[in-house]
């Protein structure tokens, strides 16, 4: 787990000045009351010497004012530096250092217990070094500047215990702040996620949110992002050892990552050095040709997505199980996201589409006929239109209903959909009329899709509403090329219509113009 904390905050550990006073409040006043204790030994005990009895009470008030100060005012500020903290730490030791001097031997157990409660104080609100600065300090005051009296084994053990307790606190402390510190970052983290990426209504930008998201909060050498389609998985996102690798797909079967999708829970392998005991399951590499030691992957498991988020590590051992209930939580809110998006986008597609037929309505199609003209103005390439009309479509409506009308538009709509490519649009123009740009594609070749169409319906089955046969309707089509015949696209739709009636004049059933015009045009 990666330390996000900057060396300016490094104090804070994710906590506001007063979150910081509630721990050491403890520690300040056992400190301030240890002070009181040693002023009372020198007041009721005195010693042969009234000038030390006296610094020793000036050291007591003194120090009792500066905690008081530094632990009920200066903690709970916002001003709070690293520079007071270690201002704390070197006054402290300087004045242990002070009375260990005047007050040989008298005073080792208090500046003792007093060394244990300043380095809480120091462990909780800094980090190490402080704390250890306040150690090292008053141990080696204790015991360089009274050499006498540690000279007794009992003396030396008694101080290495408290110095040994000392350490031992400081760790935990720090360790317990670290701990609670990834976890508030954590949460902060996995907080700022879910309401980005809840508001996001694009994939793209769910994997934007994820790529943010995966690198901050856990220390991977890998991590991948995949959705489910049939039985292949689509690798959208892929990180390994400071690289991105481009989208691909493979099959689900046999892999870590099929497992947690047809599983639909997530798996946690802290060691690959061990036997994998999956059945089917092989270790596949994918991205760097390195062997991953650790591996995890856990399931997005929406209404109308599946997929997975895997993370991997060339160390063994990398992650643990808190690791693994994060990128749940991740998982889950990215599973959320993802059916949001594709909700998003079906009810945009469904905007788009004509009811009725399946194929796309007018505005749409005029907005997607204006990109593909200027891709092919661009581009320097052909781009041919096809008008087509049914023909005498008003007397099948009056002859056989309007459901029966309806069924050869539908019929209509499947037929062109079979003979155009997948980059190919249709469109319903209106009523019976219906429009199709094909990128790329010459008047001549736009000629070859028409008479297939055209073909094609005359076999078309269609039964009225008593189950009788209909007789299939005849088609009326009109052609244009751009830009060779026109460079914008009105006029290019305008000439497609034309050409449509003159094929309607000259006795329907009929497609405009003729292979002839093309020859010449070419």
């Amino acid at each position: 787990m990666p330390n996000n904390l900057s060396k300016t905050d490094f104090h804070n550990f994710g906590f506001t000045p007063q979150e910081k006073q509630i721990p050491v409040l403890p520690s300040g006043i056992a400190s301030i009351l240890l002070l009181g204790f040693m002023m009372f030994n020198g007041i009721f005990s005195p010693s042969e010497y009234p000038i030390q009895d006296a610094a020793l009470i000036l050291y007591c008030i003194l120090n009792s004012l500066y905690l008081g100060y530094f632990h009920f005012i200066l903690i709970p500020s916002p001003h709070l530096k690293t520079g007071h903290v270690w201002a704390y730490a070197i006054i402290q030791v300087t004045a242990s250092m002070i009375v260990t001097l005047l007050l040989p031997s008298r005073m080792d157990a208090f500046l003792s217990g007093l060394m244990i409660l300043l380095c809480i104080t120091a462990s909780i609100i800094a980090d190490r070094k402080p704390a250890t600065f306040i150690l090292i300090g008053m141990t080696g005051a204790i015991f360089f500047l009274n050499l006498q009296a540690t000279k007794a084994p009992a003396e030396i053990m008694r101080l290495l215990g408290t110095v040994l307790i000392a350490g031992v606190i400081n760790e935990a402390i720090f360790q317990l702040k670290n701990l609670a510190s990834r976890n508030i970052n954590q949460l902060k983290i996995i907080n700022d996620f879910s309401r980005q990426i809840t508001a996001s209504l694009e994939t793209n930008q769910v994997l934007t949110w994820l790529n943010t998201a995966i690198p901050n909060t856990l220390q991977a050498d890998s991590y991948f992002f995949g959705l489910v389609e049939g039985d292949t998985i689509n690798i959208s996102l892929l990180y390994d050892d400071g690289e991105y690798f481009k989208n691909f797909s493979r099959k689900l079967s046999g892999s870590l990552s099929g497992w947690v999708v047809e599983n639909k829970k997530e798996l946690f392998l802290p060691d690959l050095r061990r036997d994998i005991k999956l059945a089917g399951v092989d270790n596949v590499i994918i991205g760097q040709d390195k062997t991953s030691l650790s591996w995890m992957g856990v399931p997005i498991n929406g209404l109308h997505v599946q997929g997975i988020i895997a993370l991997a590590s060339y160390r063994p051992n990398a992650f643990d199980r808190s690791d693994l209930e994060l990128m749940n939580n991740i998982a889950q809110h990215a599973a959320l996201a993802l059916d949001n998006a594709f909700h998003h986008t079906q009810v945009e597609e469904q905007s788009h589409i004509d009811s009725l037929t399946g194929v796309y309505n007018h505005g749409y199609f005029l907005s997607l006929l204006k990109k593909y003209i200027q891709e092919a103005r661009a581009d320097s390439s052909l781009l041919s239109l096809i008008m087509l009309d049914v023909d005498y479509f008003k007397q099948y409506n009056d002859s056989y209903g309007h459901l029966a009308g309806d069924e050869i538009l539908t019929a209509l709509c499947k037929t062109i959909t079979k003979h155009v490519k997948r980059l190919d649009i249709v469109g319903r123009w209106g009523g019976e009329e219906f429009v199709i740009a094909l990128p790329g594609a010459s008047g001549k070749q736009a000629l070859q899709v028409a008479m297939r169409i055209h073909k094609t319906m005359a076999t078309v089955k269609i039964k009225s509403m008593r189950r009788r046969n209909i007789p299939p309707p005849t088609l009326s089509q009109g052609i244009a090329q751009f830009p060779e015949e026109a460079d914008e696209i009105m006029k290019l739709v305008d000439l497609a219509d034309r050409r449509l009636y003159i094929a309607k004049e000259r006795g329907r059933d009929q497609i405009e113009p003729t292979a002839e015009h093309w020859k010449k045009l070419s």
